[in-house]
Parts: structure tokens; sequence; C-alpha cells
């Protein structure tokens, strides 16, 4: 008896892990930009699927994508064009390509368009037809008459997109650096490496005038370190079109980079402080000329504008101080001290764009609604919004530790600039950027209102008084500077 219900126990076994062997098992979606999943492959569903993260990979989303992966995929694949691919030529959105075999016993340089949006093919040596296009020398070809009598030669043009790929450290500091047209430029033999080349090649970009503060230069893409590098190349800039001359055969790029040379940038701290120092006068004059009349005059002491008005002019004098002092110094002392001087800056800075949006409230409180406006305490209550919240601003940013040195680098990757300010790039557009156009939405609110009211009563008023309309324009121009809308 104990056979038989052994027996039974074990086909009940079997039969229970079979039901769970025959459920299917999901697997985790894998995401193509980490670069494991389709490493060799390059039918169009991996090229377009990969192309993807030219888009996906940006720097929200680093955590998601393995760049070297990524890039290392595209070096590859320029290989494999050349040497697997049965088709002469690619066009895809984000990519065009032209493989040609090229008999080593060429007479003559050869020219290959690279005109946006087309695919490569050999042309005339007709400039002005093809401003965009790669120079061949013969003596490239003549140098590989050993390998055999033909070599297949590859062109590939390939959109990297908004994103991080092929960006490198160079590109990667938000700066506004970038690679011109997000467009990089490949040649390749296949497997042959060409390195040192007696005469160069040439690359010649078309592009928009550029800024003079704008650098250009030709740099190729280094897949040893991972980022891009000048090394064998030399940049020709012209108003319109620059030339790269290259000593290899890799990918290559033009990149454009803002500069500030350090002539420039103590020209433009001399200005800074120069306006800085003349605001602080007249700051001051308005802050002591309200004091004396605050003590000659009975009409300072209790009306809250002229109040209102002071302490916007203490914050902007403070503010001014706070940048004369910060610009142009270099950094010293501890990183503790940096922190403190950003901290110190963004409160002022944050001060003032809060007595200027309480300006407007109070312009508010006179022109639209003028009843009902008596507040106990009402400037005491303005006075805690315009300080206190600046400081809880600050230190919750403090918290989150996004102060301290800040670095402008010229070309060279040399410090021109150095003062301390955000390091964190969030905060600062939030804390910053968001709240000034929180203040200035509202003031201009504020000022539309005023507006209407003051033209509605000049209409109402125009038979009455001639030039009514000109004052109303006038009194407005004068609120649009008191609530900051302009200058």
């Amino acid at each position: 008896m104990v056979a038989p219900r052994a027996l039974g126990i074990l086909l009940l076994l079997h039969l229970a892990s079979g039901e769970e062997d025959s459920t299917p098992k999901y697997e985790e979606p894998r995401n193509v930009c980490q670069g494991f999943t389709n490493m060799n492959s390059y039918e169009d569903f991996d090229l377009n699927r990969t192309a993807g993260c030219f888009s996906k990979c940006t720097r929200s989303q680093e955590k998601l994508c393995h760049l070297g992966n990524l890039q290392r995929y595209w070096l590859n694949f320029e290989t494999y064009l050349v040497e697997r691919n049965q088709m002469d030529t690619l066009n895809t959105s984000f990519l065009t390509a032209f493989v040609k075999s090229i008999n080593t016993n060429v007479s003559e340089d050869l020219y290959f368009s690279l005109t946006p949006s087309q695919i490569p093919k050999q042309v005339t040596k007709d400039e002005h037809q093809h401003p965009d296009r790669v120079r061949l020398p013969k003596s490239l070809f003549g140098s590989l008459k050993s390998g055999g009598p033909m070599v297949r030669l590859g062109i590939i043009v390939l959109d990297i997109g908004p994103g991080n790929v092929f960006k490198g450290s160079l590109l990667s500091r938000e700066d506004g650096s970038r690679v011109l047209n997000n467009r990089i430029v490949g040649l390749t033999l296949g497997h042959i490496n060409v390195t040192e080349l007696a005469e160069p090649l040439e690359i010649t970009f078309s592009h928009q005038y550029q800024p003079p503060n704008m650098n250009l230069s030709c740099e190729f893409w280094d897949a040893t370190k991972g980022d891009w590098s000048s090394k064998g190349c030399s940049t020709e800039v012209g108003v319109r079109r620059t030339v790269c001359r290259c000593d290899h055969l890799t990918f290559f790029a033009l990149l454009l980079r803002p500069i500030l040379d350090e002539a420039t940038v103590r020209a433009l701290i001399h200005i800074s402080q120069a306006g800085c120092g003349t605001s602080m006068i007249f700051l001051a004059f308005t802050i002591v000329l309200y004091v004396v009349l605050r003590f000659s005059r009975q009409r300072f002491k209790s009306e809250d504008a002229p109040k209102i008005h002071v302490a916007l002019s203490i914050s902007l004098f403070l503010l001014n101080l706070a940048f004369f002092l910060n610009v142009g110094q270099r950094l010293k002392g501890s990183n503790t001290a940096c922190w403190a001087r950003g901290a110190v800056f963004h409160y002022f800075l944050l001060c003032a764009f809060t007595w200027m949006g309480l300006e407007a409230f109070h312009l508010y409180l006179l022109v639209i609604k003028v009843f009902n406006t008596y507040f106990s305490h009402y400037f005491l209550k303005l006075s805690l919004m315009g300080w206190v919240l600046p400081a809880l601003i600050v230190i919750g940013t403090g918290i989150a530790n996004s102060y301290g040195p800040y670095c402008i680098r010229d070309e060279k990757n040399v410090i021109t600039l150095e003062l301390c300010w955000f390091r964190e790039k969030t905060a600062l557009y939030v804390t910053v950027y968001g709240y000034c156009l929180i203040i200035f939405l509202f003031s201009a609110v504020i000022l539309s209102l005023v507006s209407w009211k003051i033209f509605t009563l000049s209409s109402a008023t125009a038979g009455k008084e001639k030039g009514q309309h000109w004052k109303g324009v006038l009194t407005l121009l004068g609120l649009s500077c008191l609530v900051r809308l302009l200058g």
C-alpha cells in the first residue's frame, strides 16, 4: 500500500511542477541604452532602437544609460558597415552612410559630399556646389598598395541628438558648448588602421556666422579616453565655413564652445563693479535722505509707502555690496567660507525680488482696492515677508548643499573667473529663475490692472483736462520702474 501511495504523490508533484513550468515567464524589459542587449546587432530595428538613446540619455536620465557601450556600438558599426554589410548606401532619419571600393592606384584626390539630410556621394572638386565635403588625399590610398589593389571606404554622417552620447567632458559644462548641428562624420577603411598621414585629410563644415566669443575647434573621438581630442588635427576657421585637417581616420566633429578670455573677463568685472559702486552711492543717498526726512516730517513716520521704498533700497544696496565683494576675487579660505558667501549673495538677491513684489502688492492696495485696506501691524508683516521668507529659502537651499565654487573657463580650459554661487543647477533654476518669474508675473498683473484703472479715469476726464492721456502714460512708466518691470 505504501508503494502505490508514494507513486501517486510523486505523480501529483510531477504534474504540479509541469503546470508551474508551463506558466509563461515574462522577462523584465531590457534597457537598450545600457548597450548590452544588442552590442553586435545592426539590423534596422536594432539601429533605430539604439538611436533612440541619443535623445533619452540626457543628464537627468544618466543612470539608465551606459554611454561607453553606446559609443562603442556606433564605432563598431562603422567597421561592420565596411566589412560585412552588403549595402552601398544607408539612409535613415539619424544616419546616412556611403560605402565604396576604392582603387589604391587612384591618380587624384577624392572628394565626397557631406550635405545634410543627403547620402554622401563622390563629387568633383567644385567647392561652391558642395560646401560640406571631405577630401581624401591620393597619398592615403597609395600607402595601402601593399594590402591589395582595392580597399573599402565608408563615410558616415550621424546625428547624435541633444543627449549626452558622444559629448564627453568638453561638452558637459552646460555653458552652451555643443557639436555643430549635432552631426559627427565617420571615415573608416574597416579594420585597416590609418594614422599619421603624410598629407592630412580635409573635412569642410559650413555654418552660420559665429560671434567672436565662440571658439570653433576640429576634434576627433578618442575611443581610448571616451572624449573629444584635437591631437593630430588643425582648424582653419572662416566666416561661413571651417576646414578641419587631420592625420587619421575616425569620427570627427566641429565643436562650438563659448569662451571668455581673461582680458575680457577683467574688463567685464571692472564695468560691473563700477556699475555696482554707482548704484550703491545713489541707494545710500536715498536711504540717508529718508532718515533725515523721517525726523523732520511727520508723514514719513506714519505712511507705509516710503518705508517700503527704503526697504527695497536697502535690499538693493546689500545685493550690490554682496556682488561687488563676490565677483573678481579668487576663491580663498575653506569651502565653508565659499558656501557662506554664496548663501549671502543668494539671500540678498531674493530679498530684492521679494520687496519688488511687495511694492506691487502695496500699489494694488492703493490704486485698485482702495477701501478696506487697513491691516494691523501692516509694515511689520511686510517686513517678515520681505526678510524672513528669503531666509527660509536660503536655509533650505543650504541644507541641500547647493552652494559652492562656480568657475568659467577659456578655450584652453584655464579658469578665467571664479566666484561663490550655485554648484547645483536644479536649485538655481527653482530658487532664482523660478522665483524671479513668479515675482515678474505677479507684478505684471498688478501693473496691468493699474494701467486699466489709470486710462479708465483718463477717458472719463478727457474733456475736462487737456494732456490727461500723457500724464497717464508718464505715471505708468514711473510705476513700471517702481515694480522693476523696466530697467
